[in-house]
């Protein structure tokens, strides 16, 4: 474990400033990895006006060896507004969990140390391995307090606990503070100049398990951290550090024009800084990935009223065991996209769906890697949570009342939208034939159309290999089916009892879990529903679980299970049918959840917005649907859903729009616009049908407005946010939220055309016929 915390040494108040964990908090002008690449490294910049410190952070990995290879790190800082006095501490710290030890080989100083600090360490993943801590731009200056006193960059030593580092390092140097101050208490010269007394102390404890080295600079400043791993053999230098940034960023440079270009057809006059911004966008959310292990708590026993009467889970142990409260479960190990850094740094079953389809763009393999840690959750009953709160450090992040999960409580299972897309780069760089070719497109497939070949950026030895993709797929399978098969059973709604007419007697849903004023398990957590009731259905379960069979459907085929395949295919015919005949409104020309009076009869619940869109969002509908030009002109009307800045998530002429929490009445959200583009661009605008027309309009309008907007606040505010204003584009709440937020860098790049004008044109069969080769193609004509 390591890690930075840094802070102002100009005056005393601004140790009240320090910088440690990464929190929204902390009012950061701006903080992003503007360069990352997981297999190779990459670049943050962080600037911090309070403290005035621009901070650059590069970190490199060198392969070699068997113990995961070496990597070295520097950490670049300089001031913001050069006319302000910049002093600045920062501390560097390491430590060690679990079997192994650390322990520093430069010999003790009680006055600082002088040149590199070495420590020596080994653990059972990483063998032996030597770190070093080394000042490459060597500074002195001047205080002004005391203009005879030169303070050199020094080093000091300090150990602490792993939960409480920052706290335990402030409560150090507050002490150590306290006696330098002592002297001068009654003193007429004044204080010395802060630089001297904010330090840790040179003092080390027997069985330290964490070290610190701190170093003071005035200016602009440098320095290097050199992890050697003993078998890779090779020791590292500055030099190796600069080249290797140097060849890093060019290579990362190279392959992201290739990968997420901005296309020659897309209106923008500053094309350099879109590039910028989508680089910077995808960086943050791969480098956002985090790896929690630890064990979560669930409650089997807990049930809203309205959930009670469901049938027990027919284990007599469990139901035993369900009395008993919360309790805590086995430690998993789970590698995650985080939505926040800064404020949700833990993994959202609901989220990362939309984070894999981006990160499997960048990087196949790391996304399957992800995909596989999501699936090993599943339980035994095919349960997952929807929130991954895995050790006391991630639940020391949460509120309270969400640390709980609850056995019964699903979340959108977005983990297919991943395989679709897996599969369909497979099919396309194997040279089989597309998901679409063969009518398996349900809307939200891979980004980037590809040749038949293999691209050199793809590296992927899953894409190259055709049999080990197979293995993988047939790996995850079981536990897939067994979470659909969890999904079916514990969010069943009812039908006949309340004489409900329906084609299919089985396939209706709603959501358990939901309290009388939010359904968090949507993901949609205020969004206007009606009272909760046992009868209930909601439309946006019932789609999600059409997609989700399409998926298994999908899988089954591609991996001979004929019978399942097959299966599959009634279940989803009978679902589409039941997303039909109960959950269309003719009166409202509109999809509406259903519930139950208090005459027990059925009734529509309709409240136009993102839930009314989910048949058409998932790609449901046929592009021959009678009720495709009702959704399509509730979208487009700007009474209602259109913005000049995205779809919005409740009609602006709604009652409730804009109330309450407000956070899905009314703002943006960009995972569900991303959705609308989609399924725009490569369904209904692309096959043939009474709208295509209508369809492609609202596409090119849709896109040009949400990444417009997205681009102009992350200029505006250094961030891009959760969500946006409905009224007036503005980015609101978490920030930077480089999770599905980041999907803009998708809706931008594709594609790298545009859909005909003229609807007439045979676009898709077109399209296949001409190759198309992604780094040289701009495909214009």
């Amino acid at each position: 474990m390591s890690g930075l915390i840094w802070f102002g040494t100009q005056d005393y108040q601004s140790f009240s400033k320090a910088r440690h964990a990464c929190d929204q908090g902390d009012g950061l002008d701006s903080y992003t990895w503007t360069e990352y690449d997981a297999r190779e490294g990459g670049i943050q910049v962080i600037k911090d006006s309070l403290n005035n410190v621009k901070l650059t952070t590069e970190f490199l990995k060198v392969p070699g060896g068997n113990h995961g290879g070496s990597w070295a790190a520097r950490i670049k800082g300089e001031p913001i507004d050069p006319e302000r006095i910049t002093h600045t501490s920062v501390i560097f710290y390491m430590g060690m969990e679990g079997l192994g030890g650390l322990e520093m080989e430069t010999d003790e100083d009680e006055t600082g140390l002088e040149g590199p600090v070495v420590f020596a360490g080994s653990s059972v993943d990483l063998d032996e391995f030597t770190i070093r801590v080394q000042t490459t731009l060597q500074l002195l200056w001047v205080t002004k307090h005391h203009p005879s006193a030169t303070v050199q960059t020094r080093h000091t030593l300090a150990d602490t606990v792993f939960l409480q580092v920052k706290s335990g390092k402030r409560k150090s140097i507050l002490r150590t503070a306290k006696e330098l101050l002592q002297p001068f208490q009654d003193s007429t010269a004044g204080p010395p100049d802060p630089s001297f007394v904010l330090t840790l102390p040179n003092e080390i404890f027997t069985g330290s398990t964490l070290y610190a080295v701190q170093k003071t600079f005035e200016g602009p400043f440098q320095f290097d951290v050199l992890f050697e791993s003993a078998s890779a053999k090779q020791k590292l230098t500055p030099s190796i550090l600069n080249e290797g940034s140097k060849a890093l960023s060019k290579a990362f440079n190279e392959r992201f024009n290739e990968v997420f270009p901005v296309p020659s057809s897309y209106p923008t006059a500053d094309p350099d800084g879109l590039r910028e911004f989508s680089k910077a966008i995808t960086s943050n959310l791969i480098g956002g990935i985090g790896y929690f292990y630890g064990n979560s708590i669930i409650d089997k026993s807990f049930a809203y009223e309205w959930d009670q009467e469901d049938e027990p889970s027919g284990d007599a142990d469990d139901d035993k065991e369900e009395g008993k409260g919360p309790r805590m479960t086995e430690p998993h190990a789970l590698l995650t996209a985080t939505p926040s850094r800064s404020f949700f740094p833990r993994g959202f079953y609901w989220d990362e769906g939309f984070h894999l389809v981006h990160i499997g763009e960048w990087d196949n393999d790391l996304s399957l890697a992800i995909l596989k840690d999501w699936v090993d959750l599943i339980d035994e009953e095919g349960w997952v949570a929807r929130e991954q709160i895995l050790g006391d450090e991630a639940r020391s992040k949460v509120p309270q009342q969400f640390v709980t999960q609850v056995p019964n409580y699903a979340n959108p299972p977005t983990l297919t939208m991943a395989v679709t897309a897996f599969i369909e780069r497979l099919k396309r760089t194997t040279g089989g034939p597309s998901a679409q070719d063969l009518g398996m497109d349900f809307g939200l497939g891979s980004q980037v159309p590809l040749d038949d070949s293999p691209a050199p950026s793809i590296r992927s030895k899953y894409l190259a290999d055709h049999e080990l993709s197979l293995s993988y797929l047939k790996s995850i399978y079981k536990p897939l089916k067994r979470h659909y098969d969890w999904f079916r059973r514990t969010q069943r709604g009812q039908i006949k009892q309340y004489s409900r007419q329906a084609r299919s007697r089985t396939e209706a849903y709603r959501w358990r879990g939901r309290s009388a004023e939010h359904v968090l398990t949507s993901g949609m957590d205020d969004y206007p529903r009606g009272p909760p009731h046992a009868g209930e259905l909601h439309l946006d379960l019932i789609s999600w679980m059409a997609f989700f069979t399409r998926t298994m459907r999908d899988i089954a085929d591609f991996v001979g299970e004929v019978e399942d395949a097959a299966a599959f295919r009634e279940i989803e015919r009978a679902t589409l049918d039941n997303i039909e005949d109960l959950h269309w409104s003719e009166e409202n020309q509109m999809y509406c959840d259903a519930d139950v009076n208090d005459d027990d009869e059925s009734y529509h619940v309709c409240h136009k917005g993102y839930l009314s869109l989910f048949p058409f969002l998932l790609g449901l509908l046929p592009p021959d649907s009678p009720h495709l030009g009702a959704i399509l002109d509730m979208l487009r009307n700007p009474n209602h859903l259109w913005s000049p800045y995205g779809i919005r998530s409740l009609s602006a002429s709604h009652p409730e729009f804009g109330q309450g929490e407000n956070y899905w009445k009314g703002p943006i959200w960009i995972q569900m616009n991303y959705l609308a583009l989609k399924v725009l661009h490569t369904k209904y605008a692309a096959e043939e049908g009474p709208y295509r027309g209508l369809a492609h309009d609202i596409y090119v309008e849709l896109r040009r407005n949400i990444v417009d907007n997205v681009y102009k606040e992350y200029r505006r505010t250094g961030y891009v946010w959760e969500q946006y204003d409905a009224l007036t584009g503005e980015g609101r709440r978490s920030h930077p939220f480089t999770g599905w937020t980041s999907l803009v860098t998708l809706s931008k790049h594709y594609p790298f055309y545009d859909p005909p004008s003229n609807p007439d044109i045979g676009y898709i069969s077109l399209v296949r016929k001409i190759p198309m080769i992604a780094a040289k193609c701009p495909c214009t004509d």
